[in-house]
């Protein structure tokens, strides 16, 4: 998977508010709370979770985790963990500047701008990574759960990063459902069940909000995922961040049958499908309007609805990768969809 991008200021204007109140809910520190308002009775551990189908018991709460990926990061952050954090890690094209979980970052050390690897994390005196397949674990890297395990270091994988039994093939649960799961059970870990709970009910609230202004039936327009790629593109499939985006907006994901998290399909295949809208995926070092210039002039497209009528849309990565930002960046979509000539 990319690396992360700016997070999108339009996005962070529907999240203010939540970050700032906890949805509503009380999170200030009293007297029975530890570091981070993560209570410190014993009453709670030892507490059984399951990740990507691993049953996994926790004694306490892990106190120093070092995360990888914006996304991953912003999770933490929303759930006001970032005392349990040894640090993050990320590259540095990130605008932070009226990020909701500004305090998050500005709390926490940034202990890279490059890749993760165990090396940081031992010298992190990390207890747990916090990061996914592809968003940091990889085989070909040598960096994965196993080989932290080897080292005395616990692993949290990303819901969304998930493999599904079919090869490397990602994917177990509906985008939005992962982001749901991964914060119930953090709350878990943390002792801060409240405070998932109260996430995820404003997330939904926040979802069926927008899904109630947006466009129905055959009003519906076909939409694509551009990521990157000139070859071939990267996309999503049913089990990333942009098919419950795009879906619960308004759209008909044209890559919903793509049982994979982010892929690669052929061109043949999007102009066969012949999409109305692309969503550019804003990231790296090849900017959204480069994007977009390629995608208007690659012949191949050219007869794209999408690309015939100019519906081209632009998201942040940190959008559409699991993360808080998600049920905005619905809303966001939505409006884009109810456009005259979406």
């Amino acid at each position: 998977m990319p690396i992360p991008a700016r997070p999108a200021a339009l996005a962070l204007t529907l999240v203010l508010t939540l970050a700032a109140t906890g949805c509503g809910a009380e999170v200030s520190p009293d007297a029975g709370e530890g570091a981070g308002g993560a209570r410190t009775s014993d009453g709670h551990y030892p507490v059984t979770i399951e990740n990507c189908g691993e049953r996994r018991t926790f004694e306490s709460a892990p106190r120093r985790v070092v995360t990888n990926d914006v996304g991953i990061t912003e999770i933490m952050f929303a759930l006001g963990l970032e005392d349990h954090m040894a640090g993050y890690v990320m590259p540095d094209d990130n605008d932070l500047t009226g990020v909701p979980w500004k305090d998050g970052y500005r709390k926490t050390e940034w202990l890279s701008k490059g890749r993760i690897s165990k090396e940081l994390v031992l010298d992190a005196r990390a207890d747990l990574v916090f990061a996914g397949w592809n968003y940091g674990f990889s085989e070909g890297e040598g960096f994965t759960p196993d080989a932290l395990r080897r080292v005395g270091v616990d692993s949290y994988l990303l819901s969304e990063s998930c493999r599904n039994g079919q090869g490397k093939a990602r994917g177990v649960m509906a985008p939005l459902d992962a982001l749901y799961t991964d914060l119930r059970n953090l709350g878990k870990i943390f002792d801060v069940e409240d405070r998932a709970d109260a996430l995820v009910t404003s997330f939904r609230e926040q979802v069926a909000e927008a899904q109630a202004k947006a466009p129905r039936g055959a009003d519906r327009p076909r939409v694509f995922l551009y990521d990157s790629g000139e070859d071939k593109p990267l996309t999503s499939g049913a089990y990333a961040g942009p098919h419950d985006i795009i879906t619960k907006a308004g759209g008909d994901h044209v890559m919903k049958d793509l049982e994979d998290s982010w892929t690669t399909v052929g061109w043949e295949t999007v102009v066969a499908r012949d999409p109305e809208v692309i969503v550019i995926n804003d990231y790296g070092d090849t900017t959204a309007e480069q994007k977009r210039r390629f995608l208007e002039s690659y012949p191949p497209l050219a007869n794209v609805s999408a690309v015939r009528n100019g519906r081209i849309v632009v998201l942040d990565y940190v959008d559409l990768v699991e993360s808080p930002r998600n049920p905005a960046a619905v809303g966001l979509l939505a409006e884009e969809l109810r456009r005259p000539g979406s």
